[in-house]
């Protein structure tokens, strides 16, 4: 089976290290922050406005694919458990999801997003409507 993923854009933030970046975006260091997409993407931002919950796939880019076992939150003290059981980066696809809040949309594709724990440079695959809490 032949896959591919496209980079659709790139993560601007303020958190540069991915040793000191929040685990998740509702804690503390979470940033605001902006989404570069590439302008063949822009017509995909259709009817996409401020306030929206999205759901942002990014490719962490820095991690370790070959890690199967890690210590939940990087916490030594903890017993290692399999990288399925975590939100570990380190993985063999390592796929990032993130619940954020359109800000606002600047430049036609450029999408300012909070709350986000990723590091600058991060590159991202995918963007979704985030599903309607019921």
């Amino acid at each position: 089976m032949n896959m591919q993923l496209k980079i659709i854009g790139t993560i601007e933030s303020d958190i540069k290290d991915y040793r000191t970046a929040p685990k998740m975006e509702d804690e503390p260091g979470a940033v605001r922050a902006r989404v570069h997409l590439d302008p063949a993407y822009a017509v995909g931002l259709d009817a996409m406005e401020p306030g929206a919950k999205l759901e942002l796939f990014t490719w962490f880019h820095k991690a370790d694919r070959s890690v199967l076992k890690v210590h939940p939150r990087g916490d030594v003290t903890q017993p290692q458990r399999g990288v399925f059981t975590t939100r570990s980066p380190f993985r063999p696809n390592p796929i990032g999801l993130h619940r954020v809040t359109l800000v606002a949309i600047e430049n036609e594709t450029t999408l300012v997003i909070e709350p986000l724990e990723a590091i600058d440079g991060t590159p991202v695959i995918d963007i979704k409507s985030a599903p309607n809490p019921t």
